[in-house]
């Protein structure tokens, strides 16, 4: 066997989920093999058998099936580490096999023939009789004599006309995973899992599922009086005001039941606000009052609040800002009068490095919703096109935007200049519905297809966040496919409903944690 050498030769594993493999030893009890479909470049199933203590592999284009009367190719790739066995999750875009991947079929093989399949392996023919959900019977890899030079093996695959065929039976006809019941587009839209290369294999796999509030916790909140000291998180809160009306409705939106809202979005939100500088937006006397921008810490917060001091700011402008690197630090700035918050595109260690490039559609006073939807599902279509993995949201009030996780390193010049040709290129489609100038008087009505919010301290509102309007509306992450949802409006969920769809639909933003990716050229 390869001893994972290749594996690890082609992967970066500071970038990739994917696990790096321990060292190949024997397997105890019976011998697994998974079959993985994989949306990476081109859809493919990748075989895999427990063979010596690794993952021998082969890739195969159109699957696996249980029909005597079909050969299938199946290329010979690198051995995979064991702890790839159970990998469902995304590999972020830009790295080897970058895609969407579900464990399609699991279960226990024997090799049949020969007490040692390692060798059977080398010498070009594997019969192995399957115990799987899906795959039953005798399968049988020959490997062809016709590969050049520097290609990788090519072989055949088929199943034996035993007890378990199936004639004309089609893997395309069942693309849920036995692990999950999920689909390589549930979990594209919503990975649960990734794997972190700075940890062993066998530690790697971390989940992207958030740890939420203890119910213990909002009862507490339900028993306080109009204020007192509410212990959250590991923290202990001082609370006021609580019975204040906070959002205009029927019945209105109090700061008790903003805070417990708060309490429960903090851990998904989360990974969006933290390591970034964050400016808020204050609303102390309500929604429906006059609100300011507040970014400078104050001098009477907290001690343990997370903080960050501009190296860059000149007198007069802010110098600390909080950062949210806990949840209860978001419970803060409700508890401070914040309805909206807003995250710096960068991080506090690359301030000057972007890691989304984004897209804010602005509607005008005449664009329709339908002529909003219209811009956005041809952002889709070219972001698709271009193979690049994105998010879009709906703001909470009319908007939509977008967004584009990029690698480390580009500036926000390379960012705007390269979200501004996406949009003038899509603009160019439907150029009646699009102002480019930038004074909104001077817009006519029309939408504008805003990349200047790509710059240092331009900052789109956070997900989850509230909204300062009637009802508490939320700016909620929707999956692509949402954008043909007939009944989609951008002020749809609130905060008395958006928790029952994250218990339904979970955050389709998870599919952008932790994705690195060059911005291709537009031409």
């Amino acid at each position: 066997m390869g001893e994972l050498a290749t594996y690890r030769r082609m992967r970066d594993f500071r970038r990739s989920p994917e696990p790096a493999g321990t060292t190949p030893g024997e397997a105890d009890g019976a011998r697994r093999f998974v079959v993985q479909r994989h949306r990476a470049s081109h859809l493919h199933y990748d075989l895999r058998f427990e063979i010596d203590g690794v993952l021998v592999s082969w890739a195969v284009p159109k699957g696996p099936t249980l029909d005597p009367k079909v050969r299938r190719m199946a290329v010979h790739v690198e051995d995979h580490p064991i702890e790839y066995m159970s990998f469902e999750g995304v590999i972020p875009g830009g790295q080897y096999g970058g895609g969407d991947v579900i464990v399609w079929d699991t279960g226990t093989w024997e090799p049949v023939k020969t007490d040692d399949p390692g060798r059977a392996v080398a010498d070009g023919e594997l019969h192995a009789e399957m115990h799987g959900e899906k795959l039953r019977g005798r399968l049988v890899l020959v490997r062809r004599d016709d590969a050049r030079p520097g290609e990788k093996e090519q072989w055949l695959l088929l199943h034996k006309n035993d007890e378990h065929a199936v004639p004309g039976w089609d893997p395309e006809e069942h693309l849920a995973s036995v692990l999950t019941g999920r689909t390589n587009d549930d979990v594209a839209a919503d990975p649960d899992r990734v794997w972190r290369s700075g940890a062993p294999a066998g530690e790697a796999e971390e989940s992207l599922l958030p740890e939420p509030v203890p119910d213990e916790a909002i009862e507490a909140l339900e028993d306080l009086g109009k204020e007192g000291t509410w212990e959250v998180f590991g923290r202990r809160l001082k609370v006021t005001n609580l019975d204040k009306v906070l959002f205009p409705g029927d019945p209105p939106v109090t700061k008790r039941e903003l805070l417990a809202y708060v309490a429960r979005v903090a851990p998904v939100s989360l990974p969006y606000l933290e390591g970034r500088a964050i400016n808020l937006h204050r609303y102390p006397n309500g929604a429906d009052k006059a609100g300011f921008w507040h970014k400078e810490l104050p001098s009477h917060a907290p001690s343990w609040l997370p903080r960050w001091d501009n190296p860059e700011a000149d007198a007069g402008e802010t110098q600390t800002y909080l950062v949210v690197d806990e949840p209860a630090a978001l419970l803060w700035a409700a508890n401070f009068g914040a309805l909206e918050w807003h995250p710096w595109t960068s991080r506090t260690t690359a301030m000057h490095e972007p890691t989304y490039a984004l897209v804010d559609l602005d509607p005008g006073e005449r664009t329709t919703w339908e002529e909003l939807l219209d811009l956005a599902r041809l952002h889709r279509t070219a972001i698709e096109h271009l193979g690049l993995v994105a998010r879009a949201k709906v703001t909470g009030k009319r908007g939509i935007q977008i967004w584009i996780p990029v690698r480390p390193g580009y500036t926000f010049d390379e960012t705007r200049a390269w979200t501004e040709k996406l949009s003038r290129t899509v603009g160019k489609v439907l150029p009646d519905l699009v102002s480019w100038k930038w004074e909104k008087k001077q817009r006519k009505g029309l939408a504008r297809l805003d990349y200047t919010q790509n710059a240092i301290n331009k900052t789109l509102v956070a997900p989850y966040s509230t909204r300062p309007s009637r009802e508490a509306p939320v700016s909620v992450p929707i999956a692509w496919h949402e954008l043909d949802d007939p009944g989609l409006r951008p002020d749809r969920w609130t905060i008395r409903t958006v928790l029952d769809r994250l218990d339904d639909r979970g955050d389709p933003f998870r599919a952008l944690l932790g994705v690195e990716q060059d911005l291709p050229d537009i031409t």
